[in-house]
């Protein structure tokens, strides 16, 4: 597009969106959003409360501990981690394992709904998605925050219970990534507490610290003045604000505490150098940080807010300068980012970064060097700083547009942020409005300008990580590097031009042949004069969304094994090469201001679309559909691009035992059937340009064997008018097709298997996992969840709680319908290696224990609760009916019926589960892998 455009574009934004309110003064302090009731008891403590409806008859309660890892002594280090666990393992009101009792009967569950964290600087507890019909259910949610405030029990008993859990939490934690992160922390934050603290800590501590040590953090740290509660959801405000004043107004202040310090990062005038390596790192990265201090604390002004949305556009054009950059000729990094950023409290960076490819460190870091050098001696240029405008814009509207789907744990989120750090919280639409009124005052010079006053040499850090045998940059490699750039002349970015219509030809279309309503969804399905059917659906719930997904039968199946690469791969190349004829990077540029997106798929038994879009962009969807299917691109560098990022990504991956275990599970579990293949060079190295070329017009292909769907915030007439004319220009090649059995099939019996892994942190990994035949109906589908969600409880109860042997026990289920009806129930965890016999006889232990005494009461209405609890809040999103009526062409199964899972349910009893798993087990295909340490 010409600069003119842009120049009219600009005016055109000034113009629709000026509020004719006066400008905002600056100086001025950014005020709360009205509908959040915020207050400070006289102990200090302080309180937000507001009414939300996402969900409807649901909140969410939280307290904030302005406590965190880097209050610890030496002697505690790893305890605030440790205490977060101890709140739910007794308080003054809920004794032992109380709090999860209660409310898991509720179906708030343990995990996903109640759970806590604890980072560097604070620790924030969390109760999801309680109901709130019950109001005392509510009064119980306040005490729990109350005891969480003052009153956990700490008991010895409980304590030595917890350490071998938190010990096999270390164990779990300790990857690559963190074991790297451990090395380079020291000389980043070197002289700062962050430097000798990694939240986990340290498991001599963890194991035997004197139980007083830990009473001793709590009854230090745990207090009124560090503490806020918030409680988001559906509730009376007043009601529950007097219940706070009422109930944690009795908590003491401590008298004579601690001073709560402000931690620092000392500061550096010379370049700090860190290589940090590990056996198990699969990537080569370079990172190099340059910090300084933020307002983390203070209040903020309107030109505080102001600033925010600069950073933000800064930090939107040097990513969508970098994503250009990997599209073209052959990629010099894997991924790359030049970007300002939070730090850590306290503090923001210039983060500057990439991934590169093997043996090409210093080709990668001169690529982001430049890149950064780009900006910072030309700055950017108007045109690209107006997409970003437009496209920030875009967002910010479309979030105001559903206002009301902003989610309870989100506001509480925000809040956690006022609390700790005085972050802003004006509500959507003041950020809105103050969005359309400032951004046009921005200008290219003053978001350009930011670069000279970040980028520079002081307090700055060059990182280096990645795997021990490979080639790294010395320290005076990097600096010369470095050095080299900074005194390049370095072109300018050049903004390429931009397409003016997705489409320029006229499209015939075609008429409605044939209409049936589907009262059971109050939907209707058209037919259309190519054989095209495309059901449509209304549904506001969300109400700037639209969704578009499509079907059809066959899938890769009707390909052969040699293809599987192709296959596998075809719709992520496809998604990179852009559509009809504008490459990835001009049409991304085209879609300014808009808030679409679409891509193909293609599973083992089907291919389609899946895609959404805000009502105002809906024909721009549409159009994307049609391109798609009618003129798709094949783009040769843009695959080329692609590749050597993934050959590169790929190239050291072996190093990785998550992804040799992955691997090895995949062959395993499917009988090492020549269709399953995992990603390697030598896999990537049978991915075929043209082969995907053949696949891609073979599949998606044919428009009477496509149904679409269309649900969403689009009123009927439009839906079908877009459909008629995008749809009903595709072409019908009158052919019958179906998916093919290729007989993926589990091994046959039970197959045990010992699988030595050179772990860099000695541990075992178990799996266990049944497959059987199972009718694939509503009752056996939600059967087989209730049984996912008994034995969760199971495992928790006893792998993790009463043995301390595990971080938890990932229990999965599924079904399939084609090409066979299958049930798959799988375990998996991770533990001590001389322990690995005796918890994986708990699995089995327990799954016989059900099949021989059925499940007890509580395990079982906890599951039946948690289902009917989560399936409610469902029922109130556009995805829902999409993916029902999805669910009803290809399987012939109307799960939105309350006959078909409310009732289900509600009729289901303990011994129809002590059946069906009586069943399933009996002749099951069992696979038994372990992943043990390799002997040295």
């Amino acid at each position: 597009m010409s600069k003119l455009f842009f120049y009219l574009a600009a005016i055109l934004v000034v113009l629709i969106f000026k509020t004719g309110i006066a400008q905002t003064e600056l100086n001025q302090p950014v005020p709360l959003e009205p509908a959040l009731r915020i207050g400070v008891l006289e102990n200090g403590m302080t309180y937000y409360i507001s009414h939300n409806e996402e969900p409807k008859n649901r909140a969410s309660f939280y307290i904030i501990q302005n406590v965190g890892a880097l209050l610890e002594n030496d002697d505690q280090n790893g305890l605030a981690h440790f205490l977060e666990h101890m709140a739910f393992n007794g308080t003054e009101n809920f004794e032992g394992k109380g709090i999860l009792n209660t409310l898991e009967k509720h179906g708030v569950a343990f995990g996903r709904n109640i759970n806590a964290y604890t980072s560097f600087s604070e620790t924030v507890y969390n109760l999801s998605e309680v109901p709130t019909t019950n109001e005392g259910l509510v009064d119980t949610c306040l005490l729990v925050l109350h005891d969480w405030s003052d009153r956990l029990s700490l008991t010895e008993e409980e304590i030595d219970l917890e350490r071998g859990v938190i010990t096999e939490e270390w164990r779990t934690r300790r990857t690559a990534s963190f074991r790297l992160r451990n090395q380079w922390f020291p000389v980043v934050f070197k002289g700062s507490q962050w430097a000798v603290r990694d939240v986990i800590g340290d498991t001599t501590v963890i194991k035997y610290h004197d139980t007083e040590t830990l009473r001793n953090f709590y009854h230090d740290w745990y207090r009124t003045d560090l503490q806020a509660i918030a409680i988001v959801g559906d509730i009376d405000v007043d009601k529950v604000e007097t219940k706070v004043k009422e109930l944690f107004s009795g908590i003491e202040a401590v008298d004579n505490s601690k001073e709560r310090p402000d931690f620092e990062i000392p500061e550096h005038d010379e370049t700090y150098f860190v290589l940090a390596t590990d056996d198990e790192a699969s990537q080569s990265s370079i990172s190099i940080y340059i910090f300084d201090e933020n307002k983390d604390g203070q209040d903020k002004t309107y030109g505080d807010f102001r600033d925010m949305y600069i950073r933000s556009l800064y930090n939107s054009m040097t990513g969508q300068r970098i994503s250009e950059l990997l599209q073209k000729g052959t990629p010099p990094f894997i991924n790359g980012y030049t970007q300002r950023g939070s730090f850590v409290r306290g503090y923001d960076a210039y983060m500057i970064g990439a991934t590169a490819n093997d043996g090409e460190e210093g080709k990668a870091l001169e690529a982001i060097m430049t890149e950064t050098q780009r900006v910072k001696q030309h700055g950017f240029v108007e045109t690209e700083l107006e997409r970003a405008k437009t496209n920030l814009l875009t967002r910010l509207e479309s979030r105001y547009n559903e206002r009301d789907k902003i989610r309870n744990d989100q506001f509480c989120r925000e809040y956690v942020q006022n609390y700790l750090t005085a972050s802003l919280v004006p509500g959507i639409e003041e950020e809105f409005r103050f969005a359309k009124e400032i951004l046009p005052t921005i200008t290219v010079e003053e978001v350009s300008a930011k670069a000279n006053e970040w980028i520079i040499k002081e307090n700055r850090a060059i990182v280096i990580t990645g795997p021990t045998d490979a080639e790294h940059l010395s320290e005076a490699e990097a600096e010369a590097i470095i050095n080299k750039v900074e005194v390049m002349d370095v072109e300018p970015y050049v903004d390429g031009a931009s397409g003016t219509s997705l489409i320029s030809e006229e499209l015939k279309g075609s008429e409605i042949v044939s209409e049936k309503k589907l009262t059971e969804f109050n939907a209707v399905e058209w037919t259309l004069a190519n054989n095209t059917k495309v059901v449509y659906r209304h549904a506001d719930y969300e109400k700037d969304n639209v969704s578009l997904m499509a079907y059809s039968k066959g899938g890769s199946s009707l390909w052969n094994d040699e293809y599987v690469p192709d296959l596998d791969m075809a719709a992520t190349f496809v998604s990179s090469y852009g559509v009809g004829d504008y490459d990835a990077v001009t049409l991304q540029k085209m879609l300014t201001g808009k808030k679409v997106s679409l891509s193909p798929s293609l599973g083992s038994l089907t291919e389609g679309f899946r895609g959404s879009s805000t009502p105002k962009d809906f024909e721009t969807m549409m159009q994307l559909a049609y391109l798609y299917f009618e003129k798709p691109r094949f783009d040769k560098e843009a695959h080329n691009a692609l590749m050597s990022r993934y050959l590169a990504y790929v190239a050291n991956m072996q190093k990785d035992p998550r992804k040799i275990m992955q691997d090895s599970l995949s062959y395993i579990f499917n009988d090492y059937h020549p269709r399953v293949r995992t990603l390697d060079t030598e896999y990537l190295n049978d991915v075929d340009f043209e082969d995907i070329q053949k696949i891609y017009n073979d599949r998606i292909k044919d428009a009477g064997d496509f149904t679409w769907f269309i649900v969403g915030n689009i009123d009927e007439e439009t839906a079908k008018t877009m459909a008629q004319k995008y749809l009903g220009s595709l072409t019908d090649s009158d052919r019958e097709e179906t998916w093919k059995d290729r007989g993926v099939r589990a091994p046959e019996g039970k197959v045990m298997k010992e699988i030595p892994i050179a772990f860099t942190t000695p541990k075992t990994n178990v799996n266990v996992r049944f497959v059987n035949e199972v009718e694939y109906t509503p009752k056996s589908k939600l059967m087989m969840k209730v049984l996912e969600g008994i034995l969760d409880l199971r495992y928790t109860e006893t792998v993790r709680e009463e043995e301390g042997g595990t971080y938890g026990v990932g229990v999965r289920s599924g079904m399939e319908q084609y090409p066979v009806n299958e049930g798959t129930l799988r375990m998996v965890f991770d533990c001590d290696p001389k322990r690995a016999d005796d918890l994986k006889a708990i699995i089995y232990r327990e799954i016989d224990k059900i099949i021989a005494e059925g499940p007890t009461d509580v395990d079982f209405d906890k599951t039946i609760k948690n289902l009917l609890k989560d399936r409610e809040q469902a029922r109130e999103h556009n995805n829902f009916w999409l993916n029902s009526l999805y669910g009803y062409y290809f399987s012939g199964i109307n799960s939105a019926t309350p006959e078909n899972y409310e009732d289900v349910l509600n009729d289901m009893t303990k011994s129809d589960i002590q059946k069906f798993i009586k069943v399933f087990i009996a002749d099951a295909d069992i696979t038994d892998v372990v992943f043990v340490p390799k002997s040295e």
